[in-house]
């Protein structure tokens, strides 16, 4: 791809945006016939995806603009029903690439599994019993899916922890065990699952107790991603408001979610509204990704922030996002569902890590988008602007009239359905 910047996108015809992307080799004419179909999922193969299938629920997919991350321009294909989260993500990542773009990394691509060991008569024992047979465990582990080995991954390592050692818990003890498995490609479930139930007679074993559960863990803390940005204040100045003056309020905001749960709570909300689309657009599992956002958000005892804002000492703006990812590239419904294929197309990354570092980007983005609204106009002004299609749609409002009465309400700011009912009736006279 030569660049994510297209200027005037928003503006063109639906049919015109298309015409654009598989001119500029994006999407091959098999491709855009899976956009032009009314029913991209065709109703056998989501038969076969879950159970009691009836139907197919659309969202709308739209692109993210001008992302350009660690050198490399990105189209983000992002599946959100919400107004303003894809102009937004697409505003901030114009502002972010003229600074220099995003800069990201990743830990790698180490998952977790965990053995819940109840009933054991010495849990110290237990623990350093399992300890000592580690690497055992490790060997056993990678047998029970061999396949991952061959392509470069597999069990790395395993530790154990003791939960409800105090005397005043009100749970029972149990002996936890930790195993980190390298996935590659893939989220891993079904390979960290195999895995842990192939353990599971051998801990049995080891520890005398009895395991019960042997599953993943959607907080995979040796799997994080990582997005920075540096943006000069000049590059900030928003209307009457200066580059320094949203540069100090962004920070601010910042500083209440960092301290206070409940704006935290939606300040990170604001985040994942970034980042779901993406996830929800290439097949993956938004739910595991949501689920391990919020618990590294408190992972230090508190909820709080997931990103941070500061400046630095030539004035700039710095922010930055790190969050675990557990995705893949491969496996599920990526290979599945066609949007999803063509999801992965239009992002040409090369690996989940690739991925997880692109996703991230977006969640900063995006954060960033809110907190400068927040700073300068306010959210809604631009939010209720977008919105207001959405209520002349609601209205009954059809073809040329979506825009007229769109207009009407922004004009006079009233973005309500009952005002745009009485303007539908109004120019249908």
């Amino acid at each position: 791809m030569e660049t994510s910047r297209i200027p005037g996108f928003y503006n063109m015809t639906v049919e015109e945006r298309r015409q654009l992307l598989t001119s500029m080799d994006l999407f091959t004419e098999d491709d855009t016939a899976y956009l032009f179909s009314k029913q991209p999922l065709a109703i056998d193969t989501a038969d076969n995806m879950i159970e009691n299938v009836i139907g197919t629920f659309p969202l709308p997919l739209g692109l993210g603009l001008n992302f350009l991350i660690n050198g490399k321009d990105y189209v983000i294909p992002m599946a959100i029903e919400e107004p303003s989260v894809v102009a937004s993500a697409s505003h901030i990542a114009k502002i972010v690439r003229d600074a220099g773009g995003f800069t990201t990394e990743a830990t790698g691509r180490v998952m977790t599994g965990q053995i819940q060991v109840v009933g054991c008569p010495d849990f110290h024992a237990a623990k350093e019993a399992v300890l000592r047979k580690k690497d055992r465990l490790l060997e056993a582990a990678d047998n029970a899916y061999p396949s991952l080995l061959n392509r470069g991954g597999g069990a790395e390592d395993l530790d154990v922890r003791i939960l409800n050692e105090e005397a005043d818990s009100k749970y029972g003890q149990m002996l936890i065990v930790h195993l980190y498995v390298d996935t590659r490609d893939a989220m891993g479930a079904n390979m960290i699952n195999t895995m842990a139930e192939s353990l599971a007679p051998v801990i049995e074993d080891l520890t005398d107790g009895k395991v019960y559960l042997r599953i993943l863990s959607n907080y995979p803390e040796r799997c994080l991603a990582r997005a920075r940005c540096v943006i000069p204040p000049n590059r900030l100045q928003t209307g009457e408001f200066s580059g320094e003056y949203v540069r100090d309020g962004v920070i601010h905001a910042y500083e209440f979610a960092a301290s206070d749960p409940y704006r935290a709570v939606t300040h990170n909300k604001g985040i994942m509204n970034g980042i779901d689309p993406i996830v929800i657009a290439t097949g993956n599992d938004w739910r595991a990704v949501e689920a391990g956002a919020h618990a590294h958000a408190a992972r230090d005892g508190m909820y709080t922030s997931m990103t941070a804002w500061s400046r630095d000492e030539h004035g700039n703006l710095v922010g930055e996002l790190e969050l675990p990812m557990s995705i893949g590239t491969v496996g599920g419904s990526i290979r599945v569902h066609p949007i999803a294929k063509l999801a992965h197309k239009l992002l040409n990354v090369d690996s989940a890590e690739e991925l997880a570092q692109v996703i991230v980007a977006v969640g900063l983005a995006q954060n960033l988008g809110a907190l400068k609204a927040l700073a300068t106009d306010g959210i809604q002004k631009g939010h209720m602007a977008l919105h207001s299609r959405s209520v002349a749609i609601a209205a009954g409002a059809t073809g040329e009239m979506i825009d007229m009465i769109s207009q009407r309400l922004i004009d006079e700011n009233e973005i309500r359905v009952g005002k745009a009912k009485e303007l539908v009736e109004e120019y249908k006279k």
